[in-house]
């Protein structure tokens, strides 16, 4: 078995109004990737992505360009720990 990896991320730059949170949400069901997205106050997009090293690993590098009409300046990717039990991907609300 894989093992399971979780990571935190923080996309900047043009990122919100352009489809990347459902896009986001699409490409990790794809990839079998739990956790969730979400609008930030300050423009950007965070997100929790727990699966394979490999799947989660491309989420991420998916989320370096994101959908088409994003424009991505950088993404944040750290190490999280999660109490959560993330059983799918989902949307959340902006905070």
């Amino acid at each position: 078995m894989a093992d399971v990896l979780t990571r935190h991320l923080r996309i900047t730059g043009r990122v919100q109004g352009v489809g990347y949170r459902w896009s986001m949400a699409q490409q990790a069901q794809r990839l079998g990737v739990n956790g969730w997205v979400r609008n930030r106050l300050d423009g950007s997009v965070e997100a929790v992505a727990c699966g394979s090293a490999e799947a989660v690993q491309a989420l991420v590098d998916w989320a370096q360009h994101g959908p088409e009409q994003a424009q991505v300046v950088d993404v944040f990717a750290t190490v999280a720990e999660t109490l959560e039990v993330l059983g799918r991907f989902e949307q959340r609300d902006t905070r």
